[in-house]
C-alpha cells in the first residue's frame, strides 16, 4: 500500500478498489500527518468497501449511516450519531466487528453503568444502537455471529416512573398565563389532547377543523443544527384527528382574532422546542408546582382520561401510539384498581348465580 508525499509535507493515498458490488473504482485522499494513517486509511478503506466483516466497528457505522440515508429522519439519524459516537465507537471503534464476542458486550454494558448515571430507558436505547448496527451486518452483510443475540439486554424500556400532573396542578400551572394569550393556547392543547411537542409546533389553521371540533395530526416540527424542519410524524399511527372538546375550540377561535389575515399554512406557534421547555420552565416556577418536562404534559393528559375511565384502546387511538401493548406498558400501572374491579364483579356474579336455599 503506497503512500506519496504532497508538496505540503503532508502525506496523501492514491488506490483503487472494488465495492462490495464488485466493481472497480478509485480513491484519492489527501492531508494525512504521516505515512502510516495514509496507508491505515487505504487499508480501512478497502475493508469497508466491500463489507467485509473484519472491518473496524467505527468503519462498519460509517456503512450503517450510509444505508439508512434515506430510512431514518434528520433528527433521529442525529440523535442515533451521537449515542453510537459517544458511548459504542468510544469503547468498540478499533476492534474488528466479527472478533466482538458475547463477553465483550457484558464488558461494555458494566462499563457504561460502572461510569455513567443512566435511566434504565436511556441504557435499553444505548444498547439498542449497539445491536441496531450488529443485526445490520447479519441481516445485509453476512456477519455470522451476532453477540448481541446471546446477551441480556441492560436497562428496561418498560420505565414505569412516568412524571405528570394532576388537574389540580395543571389548574394552578395554567393560572399563571394571561387569558386569550398564545402562550396559555399552547400548553392548553398540549395538556387536553395529549399531542407531542413537535406535533403542536407544526400545526397550521389548515390542521383544524373548527366546524368538525377535530384536529388532524399530519406533521411534525424539529430544528437541527440551526434549520427548522416539518416532516411526517414518528409513525404511520400518529397521523389522526383527534375529538376536541367545545372550550378548546372557543379558545382557539378566541386566539384567531388576534391573528390578522394570518395565513392557512403557516405554523401557528411560530417557537422551537427549547423556548417552549424554557417558556414551561418559568411558568413553573411562578406556579409553584413540581417539574416535570413539556413531553409529561402528554403523560398528564392520559393519566387524566384513565382516572376518569377511559379504556386503553381509545388512548392508544388518540395519542397515536403504533400498537396497544405500547399504550398498555407506558400506562398500564395507571390502572391500579382494574384488577380489584374485576374480582368484585366475579364475586358479585357468582353470588348471583348461586340458588338460594329455602
Amino acid at each position: 500500500m503506497p503512500a506519496y508525499k504532497d508538496n505540503n509535507g503532508m502525506w496523501f493515498c492514491s488506490f483503487y478498489y472494488k465495492d462490495w458490488t464488485g466493481a472497480s473504482k478509485k480513491k484519492h485522499k489527501r492531508n494525512f500527518k504521516t505515512k502510516k494513517e495514509a496507508q491505515q486509511f487505504e487499508a480501512n478503506f478497502k475493508l469497508a468497501a466491500r463489507a467485509d466483516m473484519s472491518m473496524r466497528l467505527k468503519d462498519f457505522v460509517e456503512i450503517y449511516f450510509t444505508d439508512k440515508e434515506h430510512e431514518l429522519k434528520a433528527r433521529t439519524k442525529k440523535n442515533k450519531r451521537y449515542m453510537i459516537d459517544a458511548y459504542v465507537t468510544t469503547y468498540f471503534g478499533d476492534k474488528a466487528l466479527n472478533e466482538i464476542s458475547p463477553s465483550d458486550i457484558i464488558a461494555w454494558q458494566n462499563d457504561i453503568k460502572k461510569n455513567n448515571d443512566f435511566s434504565e430507558s436511556y441504557l435499553r436505547m444505548l444498547q439498542n444502537q449497539l445491536t441496531a448496527l450488529f443485526t445490520h451486518a447479519e441481516r445485509i452483510y453476512g456477519l455470522k455471529d451476532n453477540p448481541c443475540k446471546r446477551v441480556k439486554k441492560m436497562g428496561s424500556s418498560d420505565d414505569r416512573s412516568l412524571d405528570f400532573w394532576t388537574i389540580e396542578e395543571y389548574q394552578k400551572f395554567i393560572d399563571t398565563f394571561e387569558l386569550g394569550s398564545m402562550h396559555r393556547l399552547i400548553f392548553e392543547i398540549l395538556f387536553w389532547t395529549g399531542i407531542r411537542e413537535g406535533e403542536l409546533l407544526a400545526l397550521t389553521k389548515n390542521d383544524i377543523d373548527i366546524p368538525e371540533h377535530k384536529l388532524n395530526i399530519t406533521k411534525t416540527y424539529y430544528r437541527v443544527d440551526g434549520e427548522d424542519i416539518i416532516t411526517t410524524p414518528k409513525t404511520q399511527n400518529s397521523v389522526r384527528s383527534i375529538d376536541l372538546p367545545k372550550f378548546l375550540v372557543e379558545e382557539i377561535l378566541d386566539y384567531y382574532k388576534r391573528l390578522y389575515r394570518y395565513p392557512n399554512n403557516e405554523r401557528l406557534f411560530g417557537m422551537t422546542a427549547k423556548a417552549l421547555q424554557e417558556l414551561m420552565k418559568r411558568h413553573i416556577k411562578k406556579a409553584d408546582v413540581k417539574k416535570i418536562r413539556v413531553h409529561d404534559l402528554r403523560h398528564s393528559h392520559c393519566a387524566y382520561l384513565i382516572h376518569h375511565g377511559v379504556q386503553p384502546l381509545i388512548i392508544k387511538e388518540r395519542l397515536g401510539h403504533k400498537d396497544i401493548k405500547i399504550t398498555l406498558n407506558t400506562y398500564g400501572h395507571l390502572y391500579p384498581n382494574e384488577q380489584r374491579k374485576v374480582a368484585s364483579l366475579l364475586d358479585n356474579l357468582q353470588k348471583e348465580s348461586i340458588p338460594v336455599k329455602e
